[in-house]
């Protein structure tokens, strides 16, 4: 018997109003470290690997003073699977560092399009690891996602970015930082998983950064606090969405990112997406769909 999500309940609609809203300040996270950079009137961009320490940096000192304010809801280290949680941080770190230069140098929307195969490697990533079983739907998925990129990338010519690669890169990356958040979902609770992935994201980047520090302009302190702080919240709003609705339903909704991020690109570098990126990003994003979106059986 076929069981349904009913997507009318208030529970539902909320918990896919969190997922635009995650959507909306993923998307602004991804503007923030272009603007990072970026050559401006400020002075040079900064490096990469500057700009994700930022980001752990100050999540983490963000998500410190929550938990300061709620003393209540910090949680045990008791149990924790270290080895599983620095193989996700080392994952995730390269991911958002891949994803912050890819964005610096080519249009966001395409970047976060890119970026966006990450379940089609976590897809081919379950397989090995996880003895998940490959299905029909799964090659068409993956052949959408393939013919995609390809139209974004367009390699062999003249529009061939090689940005494109380290937001590939970026995917790689993120595809098995999911294997590890899935295994360790399992176990762990979200806020202990937050925690200590910003934790070591922020000593591994701080450690990567000391070697190609450069002392930021009191714009770029601002952005760099705005990011940490701004990634963090994202983070929070993704975790009790997916708490209060269904996978299914409420994972969509995510992909509004590349919506927000093609229009704050318009709105601030009047930057339009050309046809064939719309039309692979549409690719990707059906891909990435017919991987994430099933209905419940029983």
């Amino acid at each position: 018997m076929d069981k349904t999500v009913d997507t009318r309940t208030p529970a539902t609609t909320k918990a896919v109003a969190l997922m635009v809203g995650a959507s909306l300040l993923v998307a602004a996270t991804s503007l923030i470290a272009k603007r990072l950079g970026i050559e401006s009137g400020a002075g040079a961009g900064l490096n990469p690997f500057q700009v994700s320490a930022g980001r752990f940096v100050f999540a983490l000192l963000a998500l410190g003073a929550f938990l300061s304010a709620a003393p209540a809801s910090r949680p045990s280290l008791k149990g924790a699977r270290w080895s599983w949680h620095l193989m996700r941080s080392l994952c995730g770190w390269l991911g958002v560092t891949c994803m912050f230069a890819a964005v610096a140098r080519m249009p966001v929307a395409e970047a976060t399009a890119i970026s966006f195969l990450n379940p089609l490697v976590t897809m081919g990533l379950a397989v090995l690891i996880l003895g998940e079983r490959i299905t029909v739907r799964k090659y068409v998925a993956a052949g959408l996602a393939i013919a995609g990129a390809l139209l974004i990338l367009r390699p062999g010519t003249d529009a061939f970015q090689m940005a494109g690669i380290l937001a590939l890169a970026a995917a790689l990356f993120m595809g098995f930082e999911a294997i590890f958040i899935k295994r360790l979902s399992d176990t762990e609770p979200a806020l202990r998983v937050l925690l200590i992935n910003n934790s070591l994201g922020a000593c591994v980047s701080v450690i990567a950064a000391s070697f190609v520090w450069s002392v930021p302009s009191a714009e770029q302190w601002v952005l760099l606090v705005a990011l940490g702080v701004v990634m963090v919240c994202a983070q929070s709003l993704f975790i009790q969405s997916m708490k209060r609705g269904e996978a299914s339903v409420v994972m969509p909704a995510f992909y509004t990112v590349l919506v927000f991020a093609a229009f704050y690109d318009f709105v601030l570098y009047g930057v339009l997406p050309s046809y064939a990126a719309v039309i692979g990003a549409a690719l990707i994003v059906a891909g990435a769909l017919a991987l994430a979106v099933r209905r419940s059986r029983g």
